[in-house]
């Protein structure tokens, strides 16, 4: 399994772990992680002690742990709620920021904002090329629940205007991401992904958490480093 997903992550630049929790840890993750916030969505989640934890068991998976650069930290987690009452959908992007500890002059780094209260950036390729995301599902995620779709190899083709991720979706075609409860989806950062509303009553839980070398380039400093 190891293998078959580093292979799939490789060329695909993403790839699929099944049974990574059991649904009674992803139950209590769910209380855990949204009380006492009940919003669709917070990219400010991973000083929790239950994401911390978190953290420290996906880095131990033996399916994720392969596909994750050496010395890994987790440096944010991100919790997503999509359901009937709190629904969206995402337009095909690139996920190109990440959270520092304070701005400084760094070459090739730019789009300097504030999320939450905290401090982001978004780094040049190379950078953005040494993480790895890790959607943890907490429920069952299906064709109904607005999955994921992703562009699979897009993550080898750098940065790209809007009018690049559309053509070359156009041209390469994506794919579903279903993915069930207690799984876990590992992507590239630069991988093109959208997803639809949900089309079902019921909720579709993530924990969203990306993984980065130990150390941050250029002397900036991540926000939090798990």
């Amino acid at each position: 399994m190891a293998m078959n997903a580093a292979i799939d992550f490789e060329k695909n630049g993403y790839a699929i772990a099944l049974d990574v929790l059991s649904g009674k840890t992803c139950d209590r993750l769910i209380d855990e992680s949204t009380e006492p916030y009940r919003g669709a969505g917070s990219r400010a989640l991973l000083r929790r002690e239950c994401c911390s934890r978190s953290a420290r068991a996906l880095k131990r998976h033996p399916v994720i742990r392969a596909l994750l650069p050496s010395g890994a930290v987790a440096v944010q987690c991100t919790f997503f709620d999509k359901s009937a009452d709190k629904n969206w959908l995402v337009t095909l992007h690139q996920d190109l920021s990440v959270p520092v500890r304070s701005k400084i002059d760094a070459p090739g780094f730019s789009g300097w904002s504030k999320k939450e209260g905290q401090l982001y950036v978004q780094p040049p390729r190379e950078v953005l090329e040494s993480f790895v995301g890790v959607r943890l599902h907490l429920d069952d995620c299906g064709v109904e629940n607005g999955p994921l779709r992703v562009v699979p190899g897009s993550h080898c083709v750098g940065r790209l205007s809007d009018a690049e991720a559309r053509a070359l979706r156009d041209r390469d075609g994506e794919v579903e991401c279903l993915v069930p409860k207690g799984g876990a989806l590992i992507l590239r950062p630069l991988l093109l992904h959208s997803s639809s509303k949900a089309t079902a009553p019921s909720h579709r839980r993530v924990l969203h958490f990306l993984f980065g070398p130990a150390k941050a380039p250029f002397g900036l400093e991540w926000a939090e480093a798990i």
